[in-house]
């Protein structure tokens, strides 16, 4: 017996007239109009057994009971009328699968067709077909949430597509955006063999504690090696980003400089490999080869050449070598950024960053799924991290996650979720900087190739507008929260499909912790009230009026300035 097997005091009303795509219902009894809400899903007798054909209520009409003919008067009983557009077909049974959902039309409805309502456990068995919830594996599914046409019904989402096909989730602040992820986060975490990481730019997830979460910071200031400290050393930076750390492009002898900064840290990297016993590699490296090498005998060798002196024409006589002044600038920046301590993570003095292997030890913190101990879901605080390079920074541990995919063996890939929080500020729509281009090359190709590796992208930002289009655009799940702001509103209408009709105009009058699941993950577009987390990120927006209303407040102004010269809460 199929789900949508009705009685006959259960049923809505009849086709009244059909088109290629949307259907009217003729509905007789005021009560059962009484309690339809646009957006509604309803089920529509097919001409074929064992189907039936899924609609979307997209508009109620109370007619007025005169015929449509002007020639024609005679008065009419009056009659209540819905328009469904019609958005696929139900199947009992396909083969040896049952409850199966497909975004088709094999038939379209005949007229008097009966049409009932979804609601109760039919909306939950249905919703399970859209998501591909096996039967009986529930457990084992992703849900965030109840539908808000219907909160009996739990609201499931395929999780293999989620990841796949990348995902976006966005609203505007305070409307339940980090509950949603931290709900995600909960359920990935206590699967088996997880494997996600979330860059945590405010640090507002370290909350979430638990048997299953690893929280990982990036070296401040003050923060020596130790297992939840991460050192970024410059030896794992590109060329190209490199450069745009270093290099001042307006410079005139920016060429020169780049031309012989590529020299010499291929010369410096074969010479570590040479000190470490594997000088054969030496022919197969790369400018861009993750390879320790020495910052300081770099350092020099650029000094001797800035300042050499080469015989003249006349003996006894010395002139200007070739590069002699041409790297005086760029060897003084090299040096500003040492000895800048907020970037001790990257120019950390400490030996055991220039080992071979360090980048190993980094990688499996980063990327090893929860067995033998691990945890699967590893939480980055980038807080300490300078806003002017905290692009480049975030780019580089995901740049280092997909190219460790990309050449690991296929048999032995395992996949990965990099959940990008406040996106907005290192995927940019606009780059202005060098730096700002180094980080989108990486996400974009992440957004592109990341199925075939393994790496799936859930792109996290309050303002979509300012989101880089490509990343974006190369997304097929959305999780949409209440948007306010009509260049964001615009950007989202732009990325979802244009038979989602009304859906899309409910953007801006969401209520809070309420959103919208369009794509691959959930077949249809879906109104969804998000269940609150059992651990809540730190992202709770301050009640002013209510601060402001009490007699006293604990503010410290000395310590917070003496945390902010220090550079250490």
């Amino acid at each position: 017996m199929g789900i949508f097997e009705y009685n006959q005091d259960e049923l809505l009303g009849t086709v009244e007239s059909v088109d290629t795509s949307t259907a009217i219902i003729k509905v007789e009894n005021d009560d059962k109009l009484r309690g339809l809400q646009v957006n509604h899903l309803v089920t529509i007798q097919s001409s074929k057994v064992g189907q039936h054909l899924i609609g979307l209520v997209s508009k109620i009409i109370r007619k007025s009971g005169l015929a449509d003919s002007a020639e024609d008067l005679t008065p009419d009983l009056s009659f209540n009328v819905i328009k469904v557009v019609l958005i696929g077909t139900h199947l009992d049974k396909e083969g040896l699968k049952e409850n199966i959902f497909r975004r088709s039309l094999a038939t379209v409805p005949t007229i008097n067709a009966e049409c009932h309502l979804i609601n109760g456990e039919r909306l939950k068995q249905f919703m399970q077909a859209v998501s591909s919830v096996p039967e009986g594996q529930d457990q084992i599914c992703l849900q965030i949430g109840n539908y808000s046409i219907d909160e009996d019904a739990t609201a499931w989402i395929n999780g293999n597509k989620l990841f796949q096909r990348h995902a976006v989730i966005v609203g505007n602040t305070g409307s339940g955006k980090s509950w949603c992820v931290a709900k995600i986060l909960e359920q990935v975490a206590e699967l088996k063999s997880a494997d996600a990481l979330l860059l945590d730019i405010h640090g507002e997830y370290s909350t979430l504690k638990g048997d299953n979460f690893t929280h990982l910071k990036v070296a401040g200031p003050n923060d020596a090696k130790s297992e939840g400290i991460l050192f970024l050393p410059y030896w794992l930076l590109t060329y190209e980003e490199m450069l745009s750390l270093m290099l001042d492009r307006s410079d005139n002898n920016a060429p020169n400089q780049a031309m012989m900064f590529s020299d010499q840290v291929i010369k410096h990297k074969k010479d570590f490999l040479h000190s470490v016993g594997l000088e054969e590699m030496g022919a197969n490296i790369t400018l861009d080869s993750p390879i320790p090498y020495s910052l300081d005998k770099m350092i020099g060798c650029l000094t001797a050449l800035d300042k050499e002196m080469v015989p003249g024409a006349r003996a006894g006589i010395e002139k200007k070598g070739p590069y002699n002044g041409q790297f005086t600038r760029f060897i003084q920046r090299l040096e500003t950024k040492r000895k800048d301590k907020r970037l001790n993570f990257m120019f950390s003095q400490e030996k055991l960053l220039l080992k071979y292997d360090y980048m190993e030890e980094l990688c499996c913190k980063l990327m090893l799924p929860a067995q033998n101990g691990k945890k699967g879901v590893k939480i980055i605080d980038f807080s300490e991290v300078p806003s002017d390079i905290l692009p480049l920074i975030v780019s580089l541990i995901a740049r280092v996650v997909f190219s460790v995919q990309q050449w690991s063996q296929v048999e032995e890939r395992h996949p990965i979720a990099i959940f990008c929080d406040e996106a907005h500020l290192y995927i940019p729509a606009h780059t202005e900087k060098s730096i700002d281009n180094a980080s989108l090359v990486t996400f974009e190709r992440i957004s592109k190739e990341g199925r075939k590796y393994g790496v799936g992208l859930v792109v996290i930002s309050q303002r979509p507008s300012e989101v880089n289009r490509t990343v974006l655009s190369q997304s097929n799940n959305f999780i949409v929260m209440r948007l306010t702001n009509a260049d964001d509103q615009a950007v989202v209408k732009r990325l979802l499909p244009d038979s989602l009709g009304d859906y899309i105009e409910m953007l801006p009058i969401l209520n809070i912790g309420e959103a919208l699941i369009v794509g691959d993950a959930s077949l249809l577009p879906s109104r969804i009230k998000i269940v609150p987390p059992k651990l809540k990120p730190r992202s709770a927006t301050i009640d002013f009026w209510d601060e402001w209303a009490k007699e006293s407040s604990a503010v410290n102004i000395n310590n917070a300035i003496e945390a902010l010269r220090r550079q250490s809460k």
